[in-house]
């Protein structure tokens, strides 16, 4: 069973960026043209992008829209989008602009009808990000912790037809400390819907290690910085989450 990689541009300001733990404060600018960064993932074969509007995860509106939109007009294969989405008129904007699937954070744990209508609606269309910081779902860009543990969230989902949960482990990301693959697995083995790994991935071992468990429930990774640094190169990642 193979594992979509999905190559991630996070916006903030109109850059590409890498933040370490979600901090706005601890920014790595990678770039200032997103739709070029795009069109070199999809030249280095992915078929597949998650984009991050970070201005709009804390602003709860999008602030990036400019700079998604030329992501999306530059790349050929399906586009992934997050930042601020929390309600049914950003994701049928979203989506009307040509986006495959959206990713709804905060609103899930706050506004968890919305989310679920949507997914209703919309089959496959729908993912609920599960941030967490010490097994604790984090909100509104990671700035806010809640009492509410990752397994209970998921099971709140469980019938509500989302297309995928994506697992960030926040105090891994952006910090080349590896992928917290065991988290990833037992939240993959406790619900029924499809986990997206993201967080610290540093290199071609956690892509191994994640793809050995695609037929448990895992259905993807997110990797950033270990791209950007060149600790990972996307044609490897490629050649192993496709199980070749």
């Amino acid at each position: 069973m193979s594992l979509i990689v999905f190559p991630a541009i996070d916006l903030k300001d109109g850059q590409v960026v890498r933040l370490a733990e979600g901090d706005m404060d601890r920014a790595t600018i990678y770039g200032n043209d997103p739709a070029e960064q795009a069109r070199k993932f999809a030249d280095e074969g992915a078929d597949h992008l998650h984009v991050v509007d970070l201005d709009g995860a804390f602003a709860g509106k999008a602030v990036n829209a400019g700079a998604v939109e030329a992501i999306i007009r530059a790349f050929p294969g399906k586009v992934q989008v997050g930042g601020g989405i929390r309600n049914r008129a950003a994701v049928d904007r979203w989506l009307g602009l040509g986006v495959d699937r959206v990713v709804i954070g905060s609103a899930a744990l706050d506004d968890p009808d919305f989310v679920k209508a949507a997914a209703r609606d919309l089959p496959g269309r729908i993912v609920v990000g599960v941030d967490a910081r010490d097994g604790l779902v984090a909100t509104h860009g990671w700035a806010d912790v809640s009492n509410v543990p990752v397994i209970e969230l998921a099971d709140r989902f469980a019938d509500a037809g989302v297309a995928a949960l994506l697992f960030t482990d926040v105090g891994r990301d952006g910090l080349l400390k590896g992928c917290n693959v065991e988290a990833t697995i037992h939240l993959a083995r406790n619900t029924n819907i499809p986990v997206i790994a993201s967080g610290g991935v540093k290199d071609l071992g956690d892509i191994l290690d994640l793809a050995r468990h695609a037929s448990e429930g895992i259905e993807g990774v997110i990797t950033g910085r270990a791209l950007y640094d060149g600790a990972l190169s996307l044609a490897a990642a490629l050649h192993v989450a496709r199980g070749r």
